[in-house]
């Protein structure tokens, strides 16, 4: 819909209704509808109150609702539009069973029901002594004496200098010499004809005609001096009219009770086609609404989401971008990704495939380029550079290891030493006993064969006694012979 008004009036009873002669005047209740000219979209919900004073009516607008209800102008689908009145004042929108909009009919809606209890009174007038300004000039200040207020704000530059190559003869404009005169043009009514100026290109470089200095600004302009601002002493705060009793006052607590309703009518305004309008029911059972909708629209909204093709999850997701338009890169990702690593699981590189095959037959291989030499040789460095720092680290740690056995063992052989060297101290001293017993032996000994000699001694000075006193018989003969 480019430009266009739907509105379904409940039409109010009054004596002299005359449905022949509805029209856009004709007295209602409520007007609830969409409206849409240009960018500007609404979705109208008004009544009309009755002033319990005057007995006027006054129409309310309620606010323009929160929700999201544009896409109904342009999508050319089938929409359910639903007002619902609460006996608590309470209003509600729906647009295909989504809320859109509530509010209150006390509160939600303009101008108010009830009118303020106060109001301004017109015929206060502001005292000519009502002093508003909160600032004022200093009366104490004054212009200082070496304030010109005559400076000039620009003055030339003093430090400028005419260009050497400056053309002051030559003008700046001059006639085009490839202008020709328009075999219409009449001396008589047009004038005499004068070729277009055009800028002269001597002066394109450096310049012509009468030099002038630049302008700069100038150091010692101040502008019309002013005295400083400072805190009105006198200020009284902006002027109201003081405010009186609203003689039009009145309370109104139940606004939903609006003027009953005799008829219905559509007030339509369009310069789209094809703009239909069907199934209305007014209720005041809210399920037997729902069940109208199930029965009717819903149907037709699923009927034609699958002539059409709509209502999808490709169109939503597609709708979504009108938007967002960033979810395309979404999109993109999560559609590609998934085929980007199943090629990569399930088709892994062919060379690398083939190679090994080699490897494992032997077959001849041809030489492979440069370039594969190169990331061959790149990666053999790799991998050796891997083993060689794997080697690195099982030395470190065998090493360690190693230590670590040393210090254990280090720490058994001054155990064990501890231990032979007890055992030394100990057969030390065991010899020592040994030696002392050796020696005391020695001496009982010693003196065993010293009593032994002793008695030895006696005896052979006892024998050598007894030899005196009786002469042997080989000393007899002894001497006898010699004799």
């Amino acid at each position: 819909m480019e430009c266009g008004g739907a509105y379904l009036k409940l039409i109010s009873k009054s004596d002299n209704l005359k449905l022949s002669e509805f029209q856009d005047k004709t007295p209602y209740t409520i007007m609830f509808g969409p409206d849409k000219c240009g960018m500007d979209k609404k979705l109208h919900f008004i009544f009309r109150h009755k002033n319990p004073i005057t007995g006027d009516y006054e129409e309310k607008h309620a606010k323009t609702p929160t929700g999201k209800f544009d896409q109904m102008f342009d999508d050319k689908k089938p929409h359910l539009l639903r007002l619902v009145l609460q006996p608590d004042n309470n209003f509600e929108i729906s647009l295909d069973g989504s809320s859109i909009s509530t509010g209150s009919l006390l509160s939600d809606v303009e101008p108010p029901v009830n009118p303020p209890a106060e109001i301004e009174d017109t015929d206060d007038k502001k005292p000519e002594t009502w002093d508003e300004r909160e600032k004022v000039p200093d009366p104490d200040a004054e212009k200082p004496e070496d304030w010109d207020e005559d400076a000039p704000a620009t003055i030339p530059d003093p430090d400028a200098k005419k260009p050497d190559d400056w053309l002051d003869d030559e003008p700046r404009y001059i006639p085009d010499p490839k202008a020709v005169k328009p075999d219409d043009w009449d001396d008589e009514e047009d004038g005499e004809w004068e070729p277009p100026q055009i800028v002269n290109s001597k002066c394109e470089k450096v310049g012509c005609g009468q030099w002038e200095r630049p302008t700069i600004d100038n150091p010692e302009f101040k502008g019309k001096w002013s005295a400083p601002l400072i805190t009105n002493p006198n200020y009284q705060g902006i002027w109201k009219p003081r405010q009186i009793p609203n003689p039009d006052f009145f309370e109104d607590k139940e606004p939903f009770r609006m003027t009953t309703v005799a008829a219905l009518g559509f007030e339509l305004w369009s310069m789209t086609e094809d703009i239909l309008f069907d199934n209305l029911l007014i209720t005041d059972d809210i399920s037997v609404a729902e069940k109208l909708a199930e029965d009717s629209w819903a149907l037709k909204a699923t009927k034609d989401s699958i002539i059409s093709g709509e209502g999808s999850i490709v169109s939503n997701l597609m709708e979504a971008t009108k938007e967002r338009p960033w979810l395309w890169v979404l999109y993109a990702v999560v559609v590609i990704l998934p085929f980007i690593l199943i090629a990569a699981c399930c088709y892994p590189s062919s060379k690398g495939d083939e190679a090994a095959r080699k490897k494992k037959t032997d077959e001849p291989t041809e030489d492979a380029p440069k370039e594969e030499e190169e990331e061959e040789d790149k990666n053999d460095e790799e991998d050796k550079k891997e083993e060689e720092d794997k080697e690195d680290n099982e030395n470190t740690k065998d090493e360690d290891t190693k230590d670590e056995d040393a210090k254990d063992e280090d720490t058994k052989d001054e155990d064990t030493k501890d231990e032979d060297t007890k055992d030394e101290d100990a057969k030390d001293e065991d010899t020592k006993d040994e030696d002392t017993k050796d020696e005391d032996t020695k001496d009982e000994d010693a003196k065993d064969e010293d009593t032994k000699d002793e008695d030895t001694k006696q005896g052979k000075e006892e024998a050598s006694k007894e030899k005196e006193d009786v002469p042997s018989e080989e000393s007899v003969g002894s001497t006898e012979t010699k004799e």
